[in-house]
C-alpha cells in the first residue's frame, strides 16, 4: 500500500489568482493536474489543496470533475489522486507513461515473436469506459491485425475490454453496461448481460479474456492485465490475429503466453496481484 506522497519542503503554492481573462476554474483545475503529474506516483487530497493554496471542499469539487472526465482518478484504500488515461488521449499529463512504454516495448516485441501475431498494449479510458492502444508490435505476416495509436477499443467486445471488465465488480460491470449499453458489432458479439457475465467470469477462471470474433468477423484476441502496486488493472496486454491462425487448439497456448508476458510487466512495473 502506498503511502502519501511527502510535502516538499520549501514549496510555496503557486497563487490561485489568475490573471485578467482567464477562468478562475480551469485555471486551479490544470494547476491541481500539474501537481498530481509532479508526484509522480499519487498524491493526497490533503496535500493538492495545501500545495495549491485552496480549500480542501474546492480542491474535492474539482478534482471529482476532472474525474468524471477521465483526467485524474483515485487509487488504493487511501482514496490517493494519480493521473487519468484520458490525459495521454490527449496528448497532456499522462505522457509521462513514456517510462511504461519504454520498458514494456521490449516484452511485446518477445511476445510477438513467441506467439507469431500482432501485440497490443491497452489503458482503459474512464471519462468513456473503451480501451485506448497505446502501443503496438505488428507480426510478419501478411494477414495481420493492424489498429492505429490511440485507437479505441469497446469494453464488452475486445480482448482487452473485457479483461478490465473481468476485474471489476458485478455492480461496476451492470453500471457500465447501463451507460455505454451493448453496441451489436458482428453475429458473435455478447449483447445479453448474462452472456457477457458468463464470459466474464470464465476469464478471471483461465486468467484472460477472449474477443472471438466479437468485435470484427475472422479476428480473434487473447488478452491479460497488468496490474499496478495497488493491485488495481493499469493496462492490459493482448495478442489478436485471424482465426485462421488463432484456432480453437492454439487459444490455450497463446493464453498462457499473454498471461506470463502481463505478469513480467506487472513485477517489472512494481504492481501486485
Amino acid at each position: 500500500m502506498a503511502s502519501p506522497t511527502p510535502a516538499k519542503r520549501g514549496k510555496k503554492p503557486r497563487s490561485a489568482q489568475q490573471p485578467t481573462g482567464q477562468v478562475q476554474s480551469l485555471t486551479r483545475g490544470l494547476m491541481l493536474l500539474e501537481y498530481i503529474a509532479e508526484a509522480q506516483s499519487s498524491i493526497a487530497l490533503t496535500e493538492l489543496a495545501q500545495q495549491a493554496g485552496l480549500p480542501n471542499s474546492t480542491t474535492h469539487r474539482l478534482l471529482m470533475t476532472m474525474q468524471q472526465m477521465g483526467f485524474v482518478r483515485q487509487v488504493g484504500d487511501l482514496g490517493l489522486w494519480t493521473i487519468g488515461a484520458h490525459a495521454f488521449v490527449i496528448g497532456s499529463s499522462f505522457l509521462q507513461s513514456r517510462n511504461l512504454l519504454a520498458m514494456v516495448h521490449p516484452m511485446l516485441r518477445k511476445l510477438m515473436e513467441d506467439s507469431g501475431e500482432t501485440v497490443n498494449l491497452a489503458v482503459l479510458d474512464f471519462s468513456d469506459h473503451q480501451a485506448v492502444i497505446i502501443d503496438q508490435v505488428q507480426c510478419t505476416q501478411l494477414m495481420r491485425m493492424s489498429a492505429p495509436i490511440g485507437g479505441k477499443l469497446p469494453m464488452h467486445a475486445s480482448g482487452a475490454g473485457k479483461a478490465f471488465l473481468a476485474n471489476l465488480s458485478e455492480e461496476k460491470v451492470s453500471a457500465l453496461l447501463h451507460k455505454r449499453g451493448l453496441h451489436h458489432y458482428t453475429p458473435r458479439t455478447l449483447t445479453s448481460p448474462q452472456n457477457l457475465k458468463a464470459d466474464l467470469a470464465q476469464a478471471r477462471r483461465s486468467g484472460y479474456a477472449l474477443d472471438d470474433e466479437e468485435h470484427a468477423l475472422g479476428l480473434r484476441c487473447v488478452a491479460a492485465c497488468i496490474y499496478d502496486e495497488h493491485s488495481e488493472p493499469y493496462a492490459a496486454i493482448s495478442i489478436s490475429g485471424p482465426v485462421s491462425r488463432i484456432t480453437d487448439d492454439r487459444i490455450t497456448e497463446l493464453g498462457a503466453l499473454v498471461i506470463k508476458a502481463a505478469k513480467e510487466i506487472t513485477k517489472e512495473y512494481g504492481g501486485t496481484h
